[in-house]
């Protein structure tokens, strides 16, 4: 399985409205995970996550900050 994206990267939920904000654009991966790149300067790279990492990351969100 690859860790390249198969569907296109879209905005983010928690990245807000604002177009002066920072961003992250996501997309899903054949993989089952996610890539994570800034849609400011997609050039500059993309973070990619296995599906289990993912998951923690988005579990640990909706814990909030206090979950430490």
């Amino acid at each position: 399985m690859s860790d390249e994206p198969v569907t296109p990267f879209f905005k983010s939920s928690y990245s807000g409205s604002d177009p002066n904000h920072e961003c992250v654009e996501v997309a899903h991966t054949a993989a089952g995970g996610r890539a994570v790149r800034d849609s400011k300067d997609p050039a500059r790279g993309t973070a990619y996550f296995g599906a289990q990492a993912w998951q923690a990351f988005v579990s640990a969100l909706g814990r909030g900050p206090e979950a430490g």
